[in-house]
């Protein structure tokens, strides 16, 4: 995968959605921007929701071309069809992955603020790692994936990187030189005019 100019948009869905809403709203944003790659990302296990929301999801992605992954449901991945899966789990699930998925099949990593676990996923088959948040959050344990990871990264290592969780325009300014892609969902979705919002993220690049 060539380095872009700039970085591209990974574009995160929101962990819930109304079915009867969302693609509407989805297929704005995806008008308004080049997208890279979306992942459809979930809160809820109850598999009938995830099917229905995909199947809703893949229909649009897939209309504007752009490549659907899913949050770490391998098998649903394969059922359904889609281009892929992220992983969330840092290196642990990738050999398996990639093995059931087959060497076309886009494979991620969330390796959260971990430049081992990213590396090792890497070796084990992914096609790009993700860290983060890069922004102060109140998930977990309140770490942050720092400037100086990124920039190492992106020295040392070929492997597309992901920056996610809690960006915002200072966030995007400062990354924009050390990242290949921005992984952006929450950030948007709850505004009123997700796509404008995310037009002032990605004027943010430079």
């Amino acid at each position: 995968m060539a380095e872009p100019e700039q970085p591209q948009i990974y574009l995160i869905t929101p962990p819930e959605f109304d079915l009867s809403a969302f693609p509407a709203q989805l297929s704005a944003v995806l008008e308004s921007a080049d997208i890279a790659c979306l992942r459809l990302s979930l809160a809820t296990r109850d598999e009938d929701r995830i099917l229905r929301a995909a199947d809703a999801v893949r229909e649009v992605a897939h209309a504007h071309d752009v490549a659907l992954v899913i949050d770490t449901h391998v098998v649903l991945a394969q059922r359904l069809g889609l281009d892929g899966v992220h992983l969330t789990d840092g290196a642990r699930s990738v050999r398996m992955a990639r093995k059931e998925l087959g060497p076309d099949a886009i494979v991620g990593a969330f390796c959260g603020q971990s430049r081992h676990d990213g590396m090792n996923a890497g070796e084990a088959g992914a096609d790009y790692v993700s860290f983060g948040p890069v922004g102060a959050s109140t998930l977990g344990d309140g770490a942050v994936a720092p400037f100086e990871l990124f920039d190492w990264w992106s020295q040392m290592i070929e492997l597309p990187v992901v920056a996610e969780g809690s960006l915002d325009a200072d966030l995007v300014r400062a990354l924009a030189p050390v990242t290949d892609f921005f992984g952006i969902g929450e950030e948007i979705w709850g505004t009123d005019d997700p796509a404008a919002t995310l037009r002032a993220l990605t004027e943010a690049m430079g």
